[in-house]
Protein backbone atom coordinates (compact mmCIF):
# COMPACT_ATOMS: atom_id res chain seq x y z
CA UNK A 1 0.00 0.00 0.00
CA UNK A 2 1.18 3.46 -1.08
CA UNK A 3 1.68 5.88 1.68
CA UNK A 4 -0.87 8.03 0.50
CA UNK A 5 -3.40 5.35 0.95
CA UNK A 6 -2.18 5.23 3.74
CA UNK A 7 -2.83 8.65 4.91
CA UNK A 8 -6.09 8.57 3.86
CA UNK A 9 -7.09 5.50 5.65
CA UNK A 10 -5.51 7.29 8.59
CA UNK A 11 -7.31 10.66 8.16
CA UNK A 12 -10.80 9.06 7.96
CA UNK A 13 -10.19 6.81 10.53
CA UNK A 14 -9.44 9.76 12.91
CA UNK A 15 -13.06 11.30 11.97
CA UNK A 16 -15.14 8.09 11.48
CA UNK A 17 -18.13 6.79 13.29
CA UNK A 18 -18.67 3.11 14.26
CA UNK A 19 -20.12 2.45 10.67
CA UNK A 20 -17.20 3.67 8.60
CA UNK A 21 -14.78 2.36 10.75
CA UNK A 22 -16.04 -0.93 9.54
CA UNK A 23 -16.32 0.55 5.96
CA UNK A 24 -12.80 1.80 6.22
CA UNK A 25 -11.47 -1.45 7.63
CA UNK A 26 -13.14 -3.29 3.85
CA UNK A 27 -11.69 -0.27 2.20
CA UNK A 28 -7.97 -1.23 3.78
CA UNK A 29 -8.53 -5.51 3.11
CA UNK A 30 -9.78 -4.42 -0.52
CA UNK A 31 -6.14 -2.50 -0.72
CA UNK A 32 -4.56 -5.58 0.52
CA UNK A 33 -6.30 -8.11 -1.78
CA UNK A 34 -5.31 -5.85 -4.93
CA UNK A 35 -1.68 -5.94 -3.43
CA UNK A 36 -1.49 -9.96 -3.34
CA UNK A 37 -2.89 -9.97 -7.02
CA UNK A 38 -0.34 -7.77 -7.97
CA UNK A 39 2.80 -10.01 -5.87
CA UNK A 40 1.01 -12.72 -7.67
CA UNK A 41 1.52 -11.37 -11.20
CA UNK A 42 5.27 -10.17 -10.00
CA UNK A 43 5.99 -12.96 -8.34
CA UNK A 44 7.01 -11.85 -5.17
CA UNK A 45 6.73 -13.79 -2.03
CA UNK A 46 7.65 -11.43 0.38
CA UNK A 47 5.29 -8.79 -0.64
CA UNK A 48 2.62 -11.97 -1.31
CA UNK A 49 3.12 -13.20 2.11
CA UNK A 50 3.05 -9.80 4.06
CA UNK A 51 -0.62 -8.50 2.32
CA UNK A 52 -1.77 -12.33 2.69
CA UNK A 53 -1.29 -11.64 6.91
CA UNK A 54 -3.29 -8.10 6.53
CA UNK A 55 -5.89 -9.28 5.22
CA UNK A 56 -6.41 -11.89 7.36
CA UNK A 57 -6.32 -8.98 10.16
CA UNK A 58 -8.20 -7.10 7.94
CA UNK A 59 -11.29 -10.16 8.57
CA UNK A 60 -10.17 -11.04 12.16
CA UNK A 61 -11.00 -7.03 12.56
CA UNK A 62 -14.36 -7.43 11.19
CA UNK A 63 -14.97 -10.76 12.88
CA UNK A 64 -14.75 -8.85 16.29
CA UNK A 65 -16.53 -5.83 15.31
CA UNK A 66 -19.80 -8.29 15.02
CA UNK A 67 -22.38 -7.05 17.11
CA UNK A 68 -24.46 -10.36 17.83
CA UNK A 69 -27.17 -8.71 19.40
CA UNK A 70 -28.79 -8.26 15.41
CA UNK A 71 -29.59 -10.43 13.08
CA UNK A 72 -26.98 -10.51 10.22
CA UNK A 73 -24.17 -10.71 12.54
CA UNK A 74 -24.57 -14.44 12.34
CA UNK A 75 -24.54 -15.02 8.41
CA UNK A 76 -21.67 -12.14 8.64
CA UNK A 77 -19.62 -14.29 10.71
CA UNK A 78 -20.20 -16.74 8.24
CA UNK A 79 -18.85 -15.23 5.10
CA UNK A 80 -15.56 -13.89 7.14
CA UNK A 81 -14.94 -17.52 7.99
CA UNK A 82 -15.75 -18.95 4.35
CA UNK A 83 -13.45 -15.85 3.08
CA UNK A 84 -10.83 -16.77 5.68
CA UNK A 85 -10.85 -20.47 4.48
CA UNK A 86 -10.54 -18.76 0.56
CA UNK A 87 -7.79 -16.70 2.00
CA UNK A 88 -5.61 -20.26 2.72
CA UNK A 89 -6.33 -21.47 -0.72
CA UNK A 90 -5.28 -18.35 -2.09
CA UNK A 91 -2.26 -18.49 0.48
CA UNK A 92 -1.49 -22.32 -0.25
CA UNK A 93 -1.94 -22.08 -4.50
CA UNK A 94 -1.86 -18.61 -5.33
CA UNK A 95 -5.60 -18.84 -6.45
CA UNK A 96 -6.23 -15.83 -8.47
CA UNK A 97 -10.15 -17.39 -8.65
CA UNK A 98 -10.45 -17.48 -4.84
CA UNK A 99 -8.51 -13.97 -4.21
CA UNK A 100 -11.20 -12.39 -6.90
CA UNK A 101 -13.90 -14.12 -4.89
CA UNK A 102 -13.00 -12.77 -1.74
CA UNK A 103 -12.90 -9.66 -3.05
CA UNK A 104 -16.03 -9.65 -4.59
CA UNK A 105 -17.58 -10.31 -1.52
CA UNK A 106 -15.81 -7.66 0.25
CA UNK A 107 -16.53 -4.95 -2.14
CA UNK A 108 -20.21 -5.98 -2.04
CA UNK A 109 -20.30 -6.30 2.17
CA UNK A 110 -18.60 -2.86 2.20
CA UNK A 111 -21.21 -0.98 -0.80
CA UNK A 112 -23.70 -2.07 1.83
CA UNK A 113 -22.29 -0.52 5.16
CA UNK A 114 -21.56 2.61 3.26
CA UNK A 115 -25.31 2.54 2.13
CA UNK A 116 -26.10 2.51 6.14
CA UNK A 117 -23.25 4.57 7.33
CA UNK A 118 -25.42 7.98 6.54
CA UNK A 119 -27.90 6.64 8.95
CA UNK A 120 -24.90 6.44 12.05
CA UNK A 121 -25.80 10.11 13.83
CA UNK A 122 -23.40 8.70 16.91
CA UNK A 123 -19.98 10.96 16.75
CA UNK A 124 -16.31 9.75 15.90
CA UNK A 125 -14.83 7.02 17.53
CA UNK A 126 -11.75 9.26 18.39
CA UNK A 127 -13.07 11.88 20.36
CA UNK A 128 -9.85 14.03 21.04
CA UNK A 129 -8.74 13.66 17.20
CA UNK A 130 -7.70 16.88 15.04
CA UNK A 131 -9.98 18.05 12.94
CA UNK A 132 -9.78 17.56 8.99
CA UNK A 133 -10.63 20.38 6.68
CA UNK A 134 -10.56 20.27 3.09
CA UNK A 135 -11.49 23.44 0.49
CA UNK A 136 -9.40 25.41 -1.92
CA UNK A 137 -6.90 27.37 -0.28
CA UNK A 138 -4.78 30.59 -1.90
CA UNK A 139 -2.50 27.67 -3.86
CA UNK A 140 -3.35 27.39 -7.71
CA UNK A 141 -6.87 26.57 -7.55
CA UNK A 142 -6.22 22.77 -6.08
CA UNK A 143 -8.23 20.91 -3.27
CA UNK A 144 -6.23 20.83 0.20
CA UNK A 145 -6.56 19.62 3.21
CA UNK A 146 -5.95 21.42 6.85
CA UNK A 147 -5.54 20.10 9.89
CA UNK A 148 -6.50 22.21 12.79
CA UNK A 149 -4.43 20.23 16.07
CA UNK A 150 -5.49 20.25 19.50
CA UNK A 151 -2.35 20.01 22.03
CA UNK A 152 -3.01 16.95 23.43
CA UNK A 153 -3.66 14.95 19.83
CA UNK A 154 -6.52 12.27 21.07
CA UNK A 155 -4.46 10.85 24.33
CA UNK A 156 -6.25 12.70 27.02
CA UNK A 157 -10.23 12.45 27.20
Amino acid sequence: MVDEKKQEFTRRISQANTTDMVVVIYDIAISYIDDVKSAIEESDQNKFMANIVRIRSCINELIGSLNYDYSPAGELLQLYIYCSRRLAAVQMRKDADALSEIRSIMVRLRDAYAQIADTNTSGPVMSNSENVYAGLTYGRGTLNEDVLGTPNRGFLA
